[in-house]
């Protein structure tokens, strides 16, 4: 584990990247899917008040049913920048996970993990401050590279930067767009996979992401009220 930085500027959050970043654990199975608890973490955003929300919701990994949850409101303290969303993110998160009565088990992040120019992208960052297994499942590839997968639920292709493999894109039903998974800290490529296949059951997102991405939305709709 590692103690959260707050930095100053966009110097300090890149240096704050790579001190944490061979931190991050990335030759461990992590946990079997289907079994523990697996939380969904989601963020939703005020700019005018400079307000952001937190939802972490943790569903039984066998079930899908909602064990807790949890929310928590920040102030944006960091401004928008492609690669350092998780400064903007990150203490709020932390607050949300921190608050809640369980222990959350694997993590899934609305966002990246290795799949990120520093390879320290939201996942990864939150797991080496939590000690979690993390993985992230994002919506688009954001600045990397991939050759649609097949049609089928489960089809991926590799997700690259360069030649290099950073994720997946990963076909989570059929003849829908794929999702893009990434490793974030304490868990394998493999293993990200079917634990995003398995919370895919009904949609193309995580049923973790979906519950979070509800709940947050609700609780900044209160927040600001």
């Amino acid at each position: 584990m590692a103690t959260l930085q707050t930095p100053a500027d966009e110097v300090e959050a890149r240096a704050i990247q790579d001190l944490l970043r061979p931190r991050v654990v990335l030759d461990e199975m992590g946990p079997p899917p289907g079994t523990g608890r697996v939380t969904g973490v989601d963020v939703a955003y005020d700019d005018e008040r400079d307000v952001v929300v937190a939802a972490a919701v943790v569903l039984d990994a066998a079930t899908l049913d909602v064990v807790a949850e949890a929310t928590a409101v920040g102030r944006v303290t960091f401004p928008y920048v492609p690669g350092l969303l998780a400064f903007r993110e990150i203490p709020t998160v932390l607050d949300a996970l921190e608050s809640l009565p369980v222990d959350p088990g694997l993590v899934v992040c609305d966002g990246y993990g290795q799949a990120h120019p520093r390879r320290l992208g939201l996942a990864s960052h939150l797991g080496v401050l939590t000690g979690l297994p993390v993985i992230g499942v994002a919506k688009n590839p954001f600045t990397f590279s991939y050759e649609q997968p097949g049609s089928r639920r489960g089809d991926w292709s590799p997700l690259l930067d360069g030649e290099e493999v950073v994720g997946r894109a990963l076909r989570t039903q059929d003849g829908v767009k794929p999702v893009f998974v990434s490793v974030g800290h304490r868990t394998g490529l493999d293993n990200a996979c079917a634990h995003t296949l398995r919370l895919a059951r009904d949609f193309r997102q995580p049923e973790t992401t979906r519950r979070a991405d509800a709940l947050c939305r609700r609780a900044l709709g209160e927040a600001t009220a």
